[in-house]
């Protein structure tokens, strides 16, 4: 909905008055009550789309992709439930991963060994799940060694979500090996794909890994 009312008409508008919009799809001119508007701006959902009619809730309208730009076709009430869209569930995926803030979607495995690096080098500053260092993510960082560490699950090597999220991770994989390489940066992959279940006992044998490749830059 794009409004052409002013907040002066609205504000001396009654409940019941009927003020103009527009149509997001269609771009004509309708009417809507002002109690139906300020119930559609009190949802708090910017991105929510008000119609002139069924027929233009009902029509696909061309957008462009949220992650690779390529346009595709959508029904307006599915751009509803978003203000990002995406073509496919690997943009969506990607998108999302590049996107997400510290501390969201992390296994069990990465918030223990966290804990139990945090303890161990109290006095080195190690950086979890940041993506500013080379604008992807990367699980462990060690600024002052100039160090990284990847915790490789069985999605980077088995198509569990099929074959093209695979190739999308590998290539997200590939891409990370270069930009560490470009920067300086040692990047260190750990295959924890055979972990089934998360508990000390299991993962033990991944900080010890870890541990290891630290203290031997730390000697050095």
């Amino acid at each position: 909905m794009i409004p052409l009312f002013t907040q002066d008409e609205f504000n001396n508008s009654k409940s019941r008055d009927k003020l103009p919009c527009q149509c997001h799809i269609c771009s004509n001119p309708f009417y809507k009550i002002k109690y139906d508007i300020q119930k559609y701006l009190k949802s708090d959902k910017s991105h929510r789309i008000m119609f002139c009619s069924l027929n233009c809730r009902k029509t696909k309208k061309l957008i462009k992709c949220s992650n690779c730009g390529c346009s595709f076709e959508k029904l307006p009430s599915q751009m509803e439930k978003s203000s990002n869209h995406f073509c496919s569930q690997s943009c969506s995926a990607t998108y999302n991963n590049k996107n997400k803030t510290h501390g969201n979607r992390r296994s069990k495995l990465e918030i223990w060994l966290e804990e139990q690096l945090t303890i161990l080098y109290p006095n080195l500053q190690i950086d979890f799940n940041k993506k500013e260092i080379i604008g992807s993510e990367l699980d462990i960082y060690f600024p002052s060694l100039n160090l990284a560490i990847e915790l490789n699950g069985i999605f980077h090597y088995e198509p569990i979500y099929g074959v093209n999220k695979l190739s999308q991770i590998q290539e997200n994989d590939k891409s990370k090996t270069k930009l560490c390489h470009d920067l300086k940066i040692d990047l260190c992959i750990i295959d924890v794909s055979q972990q089934k279940y998360v508990k000390p006992s299991t993962s033990q044998k991944y900080l010890d890994i870890i541990v290891k490749i630290v203290n031997s830059r730390i000697t050095k």
